[in-house]
């Protein structure tokens, strides 16, 4: 979780090592890898509701480079083990890609356009960015929260799972979580994320889709956001 974002260095201010201790008295939210198992319910989970007369949409496995196939077994047999996936025999079928990321690095990606044209979209009303903006006057301090994975602490609808459906050389398999890359699944996890801290909304939080900024005046009221926000993410397990 990446928490060091401020507007200024302030000498006067909290020492580092009271952020230290914060993080290591909340080191058990701050897991260096997933679980081995899906993590328990939340309040909300992600539903594909599809426009009247769909039909399950299919496309075969894109064709890799000769690079691609060891990572995509790789990133596939440590999705199964974390139970993020299941083996699938249902009629979906979107495509597995590769996209590159900013430090050299591959993002494994699925090609969901298909069933996101015949998606019926969330419209939960998205925070105006001018407005969130405004809260943020008399702050000197940020902090930006970087959930773990974050997509995958939401679970999938019982009746949706199938439709998650992603083929590859290496067989066909759902997601148990939501996926990266499928349609209003950032409004899921805003409607999630405002439902979990909305206690702390408009006072020190403020949350567009998948970004969560604290803000703070100094250090010190830093500090207290910061432990504030933990104990409530220790709390829903999120």
């Amino acid at each position: 979780m990446e928490i060091d974002r401020s507007r200024r260095q302030s000498k006067a201010s909290e020492p580092p090592e009271k952020i230290r201790e914060l993080l290591k008295e909340f080191q058990d939210i701050l897991p260096d890898d997933l679980p081995n198992e899906l993590l328990p319910c939340l309040t909300h989970q992600h539903e594909v509701v599809e426009e009247p007369g769909s039909k399950p949409t299919f496309r075969a496995p894109f064709r890799l480079s000769p690079t691609e196939p060891a990572d995509m077994k790789k990133r596939i047999e440590y999705l199964l083990a974390k139970e993020l996936i299941r083996p699938s025999t249902f009629p979906y079928g979107a495509p597995l890609l590769f996209t590159p990321k900013s430090d050299g690095s591959l993002r494994m990606c699925i090609g969901y356009r298909a069933l996101d044209w015949q998606t019926i979209k969330n419209k939960y009303p998205i925070p105006r960015i001018d407005d969130l903006l405004d809260q943020l006057q008399g702050a000197t301090v940020l902090s930006n929260l970087d959930l773990r994975s974050r997509y995958w602490q939401i679970r999938m609808a019982d009746n949706s799972i199938h439709k998650t459906t992603f083929r590859n050389r290496y067989g066909s398999y759902d997601y148990m979580v939501m996926p990266f890359g499928l349609s209003s699944v950032p409004t899921t996890f805003q409607v999630e994320t405002n439902h979990i801290i909305r206690p702390l909304l408009e006072k020190c939080m403020v949350v567009y889709l998948d970004n969560i900024l604290i803000y703070s005046r100094d250090m010190k009221q830093r500090i207290e956001h910061l432990r504030r926000v933990f104990e409530i993410l220790r709390r829903e397990r999120f």
